[in-house]
């Protein structure tokens, strides 16, 4: 059955906190917080890596993979008590709200259970502020696969080329930019799980991802090597000055 009042609520949900005595009937009514600004219960770099993560899920054309993102996304902001959506009226927006606004079994935003709309915050995913960074990203991690393929061979130009798939695909940014734990993720994690590299590249891994970074113009150090158990690697960046 239709809400009457409906429409009167969404557009004081942009305006002020008064909805928060709204019928509780309005179940799919939302949010539209008024700020865009991080708060004190979500920081910044949540707020970055939920956006960056809320990205790469538009972005993928898989849809596993866009799952593991939202996942992701949903889990980090758990760790602060909030959760996401994308609103996707005209300009999509990524909402992040806190999660006891949110009622799991109707799985809606409940506006009887919203204190304070400036608790919530809201980050444009489309328009000026989407620059085709990611675009950028991939094609400079390209160039340097092409770069180790034609200095070391093909073997490393492959563990390169593994390595650019999760730089770019998990985390948007240049390989030398992945630090020591990305590193051990891609080494103990991704490439186990992920990348069934031949046996002739996982011999030589490790040696590719320096390889990798040196050609960079970076410094890293791999101790141990991959294994079906993801144990013994440790890697140390070297950040050249």
């Amino acid at each position: 059955m239709s809400d009457p009042n409906g429409t009167e609520r969404d557009e004081a949900l942009s305006r002020s906190d008064d909805t928060a005595a709204a019928d509780t009937d309005s179940a799919t009514a939302d949010t539209d917080p008024a700020t865009a600004e991080p708060n004190d219960e979500l920081p910044a770099d949540i707020v970055d890596e939920a956006e960056r993560l809320t990205r790469l899920a538009r972005k993928t054309p898989d849809e596993n993979e866009a799952t593991a993102y939202e996942n992701r996304r949903a889990d980090l902001l758990a760790d602060h008590g909030f959760s996401a959506r994308v609103r996707e009226e005209d300009d999509a927006v990524l909402v992040c709200h806190p999660e006891e606004w949110h009622d799991d079994d109707a799985g809606v935003i409940r506006t009887d259970r919203i204190d304070d709309l400036s608790r919530a915050i809201e980050i444009p995913l489309e328009g000026t502020g989407d620059p085709d960074d990611w675009d950028a990203v991939d094609a400079q991690n390209r160039d340097l696969v092409a770069q180790v393929r034609a200095a070391h061979g093909d073997t490393h130009g492959e563990n390169a080329r593994l390595l650019a798939d999760f730089a770019g695909n998990h985390y948007a940014k240049p390989i030398q930019s992945l630090t020591a734990a990305e590193l051990e993720e891609f080494l103990a994690e991704y490439v186990v799980r992920n990348a069934w590299p031949s046996d002739a590249q996982q011999a030589v891994l490790w040696e590719s991802v320096e390889l990798a970074f040196e050609t960079a113009g970076e410094s890293v150090t791999i101790d141990g090597a991959v294994s079906d158990d993801a144990s013994g690697v440790q890697v140390t960046r070297e950040e050249n000055s």
